[in-house]
């Protein structure tokens, strides 16, 4: 796409800023669009995350991690705004050509044969380790539920080489379910589970920077020095990432196509709210039944 746009294939007319400039110009249908984009996309940008929960398992941490993380930056560089940007600037937004695949449409214009086939490929290899990765974070998150004792016990036992087994099992049996869902009704459950993906990841990574901003200042305050990794530009880029975020979800509430996620989201986080307080009451009233058990007992003063 580079070589096009410069001039390297003499086949092909550059196309320069037209497409860019022509067709109603840049963002013709307004920002209102691009925040819709950005709500429908979100699924895709979920697990920036991995480094960070694969961080226990590596034999330097910080080495890792920084490493994972610097690489995520360019490859969001690259692979997600490089390769949009090339496309936008070869093929018009309203291109007839874009509803069945703009990697495709791109392909076939330079004539390589079996386009088709060869973005097959690659979107069955990207989809594979999504999966991967996806079973890795879903099996160590419910391992470490387990753990707390917010999920079942059976969760966090570890074969002899320190693998989560049932939570991994658990986590692919999910997986089965979602396809499953997909052939016995793609048009309502599968979309629907796909199309809130969106809405939920929003909502999490809200969460993630909320925490963030709040237990950083307190655990430098009580720790100097603890944190080896620092994420840049704090506290206005975290501020900026939530004011982003919540300007997406109030946007949905608005738009037809975006609400039904809209209020699946918010009906989730209220569920989720509300099962913490619910379990918080739980565990301290087990808590003083203990105490007041010991207490009571004979060898209260001794316990």
């Amino acid at each position: 796409g580079v070589a096009v746009i410069l001039g390297f294939i003499p086949t092909i007319k550059p196309p320069g800023a037209s497409n860019l400039l022509n067709f109603g110009g840049f963002i013709p249908n307004g920002l209102s669009s691009v925040l819709v984009g950005v709500a429908i996309v979100f699924h895709a940008f979920v697990g920036v995350e991995i480094p960070a929960i694969a961080a226990g398992e590596t034999s330097d941490p910080v080495k890792s991690v920084r490493s994972a993380l610097n690489s995520v930056v360019w490859r969001i560089l690259i692979f997600y705004i490089g390769s949009i940007a090339i496309l936008v600037t070869l093929l018009p937004w309203n291109s007839a050509s874009l509803l069945k695949s703009p990697f495709v449409a791109v392909l076939e214009m330079m004539g390589i044969p079996s386009a088709a086939l060869i973005m097959n490929i690659v979107i069955l290899i990207a989809l594979l380790s999504c999966l991967n990765s996806g079973l890795y974070t879903s099996s160590r998150m419910l391992f470490s539920l387990a753990q707390k004792g917010d999920a079942p016990k059976l969760f966090s036992k570890v074969s002899k080489n320190g693998v989560p087994i049932f939570a991994v099992v658990g986590s692919t049996l999910f997986a089965f379910i979602s396809t499953i869902f997909s052939y016995v009704s793609p048009d309502k459950i599968f979309f629907f589970l796909v199309n809130s993906s969106g809405g939920v990841g929003i909502l999490v990574y809200l969460a993630i920077a909320v925490s963030h901003l709040r237990l950083r200042k307190r655990m430098e305050k009580d720790n100097p020095g603890i944190f080896k990794i620092k994420m840049w530009l704090f506290p206005y880029l975290t501020y900026a990432t939530i004011i982003s975020m919540v300007s997406v979800l109030i946007l949905m509430a608005f738009i037809d196509s975006q609400r039904p996620q809209f209020i699946f989201t918010m009906l989730f986080s209220l569920i989720v709210i509300c099962s913490f307080f619910f379990i918080r009451r739980k565990k301290a009233k087990y808590t003083e039944n203990e105490l007041n058990i010991v207490s009571g007992s004979p060898n209260s003063e001794k316990l």
